[in-house]
């Protein structure tokens, strides 16, 4: 130490050993005469002042690390791994690294040395620091810049000692007034809180007027909140206000001004930042550290973690929008000078890339459930209460690009719309504001839970017929390969649409519905990449012709999909039964579910297929071991399409076809033994996947690569393939030459053999040399340590911007080529989508298969007849959802209906817990079960195919449509006298008890009646009547039970 300091022992720790004295300079005659006197004296400066600037060099030693969310290439990037969760200051080790000031321009992205970075010799001692030693992070302030030495206030010790003391580094032999700039030595203390307190006065004040207009919040038509045309989605900027923003909160307020309903996830450098209201909500909702930035409150998030946060907001019932940088530094400064244009950006282009709600989500790392996620369009045409609805709606599974399309006349009770909404349960719901009637209404906040409803303007925002086919054709979703030849676009034909859009455009209704839905995913940057799939199919919610029809009422009574208890999926059909293993054969068999089979060939081709599969266990395991293995290929299809796939999850799925592939060829030789015509078919008319794959294997080079300073995992052209890609290649390689030669000289020049280059993040080819090595005084140093010093010379000043060029020009060519990839799967995508629905289609079978398995013993193959009256026989049926425990026992029933010996319908009496209503449902989901292809849970079953299953179970009112028990009662029941058949099965659950005991049982009395004499369907009715029972005992269509 200077000063004939002594060096303190070994191992202490304290703050006069945490600074080291600057160097020792030579000293005029009256400071060498102040030195001696202040030595004879033995008074040392207890506290040497070394000030922190931007021109002077920083002592070693250690702090607190400052992160901040600053976006800038200044920084050394040895800490460069990111965080899962947001990021929060802490005690860590020092970097040493240059001081960069956040700006609304982004200047901080441009690559250039630092202007505050000092030439540095060898013969200095200095060591540089980050300013973050003297200031803690509320005493720098973006607006405020680290003070100069000549500005620095001296402390009370310094005051005290600066008599004794003149070789400190703010003491002067001129008696020039100093500014009064609080010191961090300062006597005054000043407590965290109370500096952010003041922080937050100074910001407050700041932005008091800045931001007033935003008290007054009004929409894009400035309406308020309380009118009723206001538009929570729009947010109205007065003109005064875009005339105080600086370019980067222009660019901000662009997208949020649309998107004021969304969470606006706004990307800048490596994190993405929230602003102003969503910073509020990211702050109170998530605990995310919350500052002040650009002008606005602010908190971010790292980007690797983008998905998981976005997942959190989307939880919280948030929309999310992504704004996205479309180009780095090095672009920028490409684009700048390329443009001749003096009032270009100064700003990074940034663009809105999409916006993510819960309906609607396509990318993996935020999709968490297997099953399909819908977004639903609806159109009602009903002019007045009492006339029939038209309905036209069409939804879609985004994350498989799934399109369906379906259009029917209702009944007054809306029977096939609540059908459609059980079956379907859409996450989302898009629809006229205003347009939709009570009745509508009340089944979907009936049947839904909490979904996230869009009203759209009517005409402008939900389209009619005849713009919707404009902007069809307009938008060239069907027409992308004429475009790209330059072909004109026929506006008046269909040729190139869908057949089932072809067919939709014949009806008005239908064609506004999907055109309703188009101007949803069009908002959310979806419409493009999922209408151009072409996966466009119709939706029959009943399916009459082909299929058990299964109406709302009846899932929810037999509780197929969700328990009557807390609306899950436990103790469900559906639960029992689904036991596919991968998520597109999972979703197969839910639409089986909803459909269950009703022609006899279908119901013994599926049976036959189970049967083989449960006798042949080496078969089921193989299967099942293989498709535990497969991605959701279905998916994935879809986002390589949209070109949002990633390289490795492209990988995954070529191999999950691979495996796919190899499974049908081990299956082949098997088919032989197979009794089923149907598993047989399966696997000989799978698609030739053999020439796809192997060009795909042959096609490119699978390697890791830096992009935007973080190794990816890309795919590339092979050398002497690609003739652009290249030469792209020789003139990197042509710049690594010259960047060695360079190194060779200066090695030669400084005559210093152990000159190496050093990369440290973003500041690439620094020259490190050794301390007692001097070098040329134009060089830079970038930073030091305490044996080497880094450099830039002029000549890699020069070089390395080129070279970032190049690698930037490489990596979007790498983009691109991967791109090319993409594009050439997808041309075959059909091949690859009719493989995924042979799969899944075996999936689903072995689901069934193994459902048929777990349902306990007895179990039976059912015996399905063709003859004219309906039968329905089941020997020791039991529930197979209701599991016996050790002290509880499951009594089987026997259940017989029609034939020629015996009666179409079961009155059915007994006590209340005696399990009339427990047989009822067990004898229709024993029929759904055996009409799906499974097995049964019966010693034996002898039935025919029934058209549709009705049930009339339980008593609830309805208030919202001002209905009572009573009346819904009758509305159920009527339904079923009008529709039922002699193919139906009718359950009836204590029928009349909405009323008095009187008028209940005369409709107890007619229904049954009426059922047993005109309809002649199986039925099974249970009542407390007992009176029924005498003037029913002599009806040969009518059987008395007791239980």
């Amino acid at each position: 130490m200077s000063g004939g300091s002594k060096q303190p022992v070994k191992g202490q720790r304290t703050l006069f050993s945490f600074f080291k004295q600057p160097n020792a300079v030579e000293k005029s005659p009256s400071q060498q005469q102040t030195t001696a006197s202040t030595e004879s004296l033995k008074i040392k400066d207890p506290l040497p002042r070394v000030v922190p600037t931007a021109k002077d060099p920083l002592p070693k030693g250690r702090a607190k690390k400052r992160i901040t969310y600053t976006e800038s290439d200044g920084g050394d990037d040895d800490d460069d791994s990111d965080d899962e969760m947001p990021v929060r200051s802490g005690n860590s080790k020092r970097r040493k690294r240059r001081a960069i000031l956040d700006d609304d321009d982004d200047s901080g992205d441009d690559f250039k040395p630092d202007e505050a970075i000092v030439h540095h010799s060898d013969s200095e001692d200095e060591k540089m620091m980050d300013a973050s030693v003297f200031f803690s992070d509320e005493d720098i302030d973006d607006n405020n810049p680290i003070p100069n030495k000549a500005a620095v206030q001296m402390s009370p010790l310094d005051e005290k000692f600066k008599k004794f003391h003149m070789g400190s580094p703010v003491a002067t032999t001129t008696n020039k007034p100093m500014k009064k700039v609080s010191s961090p030595f300062s006597t005054t203390i000043t407590t965290k809180q109370e500096k952010q307190q003041g922080r937050n006065k100074s910001f407050k004040e700041k932005n008091e007027l800045r931001y007033s207009w935003l008290a007054d919040q009004k929409d894009a038509n400035r309406n308020p909140p309380s009118s009723p045309d206001y538009d929570p989605r729009t947010l109205y900027v007065p003109a005064s206000a875009w005339k105080n923003f600086t370019p980067f909160e222009k660019q901000f307020w662009e997208v949020k001004a649309k998107n004021w309903d969304s969470v606006v996830f706004f990307k800048k450098g490596k994190f993405y930042e929230l602003y102003e209201k969503d910073a509020d909500i990211g702050h109170q909702d998530f605990d995310l550290k919350m500052t002040d930035r650009v002008n606005m409150r602010m908190v971010g998030v790292p980007e690797s973690s983008f998905d998981y946060w976005a997942a959190q907001f989307i939880a919280r019932g948030h929309k999310v929008a992504r704004v996205d940088q479309m180009e780095n530094a090095i672009g920028k400064s490409m684009r700048d000078r390329q443009s001749t244009d003096t009032k270009a950006d100064k700003v990074i282009r940034r663009e809105l890339t999409a916006v993510l709600t819960a309906g609607t989500l396509v990318d993996s790392g935020l999709l968490t459930d297997d099953m399909g996620t819908y977004c639903m369009s609806i159109k009602e045409f009903c002019p007045n209460e009492h006339a029939d609805p038209v309905y036209g709606i069409c939804f879609v599974d985004t994350a498989t690009a799934g399109f369906n399309l379906v259009t029917f006349q209702d009944d007054k009770n809306r029977t096939n719309f609540e059908t459609l909404i059980m079956q379907i349960k859409p996450r989302e719901l898009v629809t006229e504001k205003g347009r939709l009637s009570a009745s509508t209404n009340r089944i979907l906040k009936n049947c839904l839970n909490n979904p996230i409803w869009n009203m759209l303007s009517p005409g402008s925002e939900f389209w009619d017929e005849r713009v919707t086919s404009d902007e069809i054709h307009i938008a060239g979703y069907f027409t992308e390969q004429e475009q790209q030849k330059g072909d004109d676009v026929d506006m008046e034909s269909n040729d190139t649409w869908p057949p089932a859009l072809q067919t939709a455009s014949k009806t008005p209704i239908l064609m506004s519905a999907l055109g309703g839905l188009i101007w949803y995913l069009r908002s959310l940057k979806l419409d493009k990449e999922l209408l151009s799939v072409k996966n466009i199919q119709p939706y029959d919610p009943l399916q009459n012709a082909t299929s058990l029809v299964l109406d709302g009422q009846t899932l929810m009574n037999l509780e197929i999909f969700e328990n009557s208890l807390d609306g899950s999926i436990e103790g469900t059909v559906f639960k029992l039964l689904a036991n596919s293993i991968t998520p597109f054969g999972k979703r197969l068999f839910k639409r089986w579910l909803c459909h269950p089979l009703r022609q006899l060939k279908d119901i013994n081709d599926r049976q036959d297929a189970v049967e083989d599969l449960i006798h042949m266990p080496d078969v089921r395991d193989q299967l099942a071991s293989v498709f535990a293995t497969l991605p959701d290929l279905e998916r994935q299809i879809s986002r390589i399409h949209a070109k949002r796939c990633t390289v490795p999850e492209f990988l995954t799925t070529l191999d999950g076809f691979r495996k796919a592939k190899a499974l049908i060829d081990d299956l082949a030789p098997l088919c032989a033994s197979f009794q089923s015509t149907l598993l047989t078919s399966l696997v000989t008319e799978f698609p030739p996947l053999d020439d796809q794959l192997t060009y795909f294997a042959e096609a490119f080079v699978v390697t890791e690569v830096d992009i935007d300073y973080k190794k990816m995992t890309v795919v590339i052209p092979k050398d002497g393939v690609d003739e652009a890609w290249d030469d792209i290649n020789d003139d990197i390689k042509a710049l690594r030459t010259q960047f060695q030669d360079h190194l060779k000289e200066m090695k030669r020049e400084i005559k210093c053999s152990q000159l190496e280059y050093k990369d440290m993040g973003k500041e690439i080819y620094q020259i490190e040399v050794p301390k007692n090595v001097k070098v040329p005084k134009n060089w830079f140093c970038t930073s030091s340590t305490s044996k080497v010093t880094r450099f830039w010379s002029p000549t890699l000043q020069d070089l390395i911007p080129k070279y970032k060029e190049q690698l930037e020009i490489k990596n979007a060519y790498t983009k691109d080529f991967t791109k090319v990839v993409y594009g050439k799967f997808d041309a075959h995508y059909n091949m690859w989508m009719a493989a995924v629905q042979q799969l899944a289609h075996l999936d689903a079978l072995l689901g069934l298969s193994e459902g048929s398995t777990k349902i306990g013993e007895p179990a039976c193959r059912p015996e399905f007849t063709d003859q004219e009256t309906s039968v329905l026989e089941f020997e020791e049926l039991r529930h197979p959802c209701v599991v016996a425990g050790p002290s509880t026992d499951f009594i089987p029933n026997d259940v017989k209906l029609g034939d020629k010996d015996e009666p179409n319908i079961t009155v059915l009496t007994g006590p209340n817990m005696g399990g009339k209503s427990t047989l009822l449902r067990q004898t229709c989901v024993a029929i759904i079960m055996a009409q799906l292809g499974g097995y049964v849970p019966a010693k034996s079953c002898r039935m025919t195919a029934c058209d549709r299953i009705y049930t009339r179970i339980g008593a609830n009112d309805n208030i919202m449509a001002g209905q009572s028990t009573f009346m819904v009662e009758l509305a159920e029941t009527s339904k079923i006298l009008h529709e039922a058949t002699p193919r139906s099965m009718v359950i009836l659950d204590e029928l009349g008890r909405g009323t008095s005991t009187f008028d209940g049982y005369a409709i107890a009395y007619s229904v049954l009646h009426y059922l047993a004499t005109h309809v002649g369907c199986l039925a099974m009715f249970s009542t407390h009547y007992h009176t029924l029972c005498r003037e029913f005992e002599r009806n040969p269509c009518i059987k008395n039970m007791h239980m």
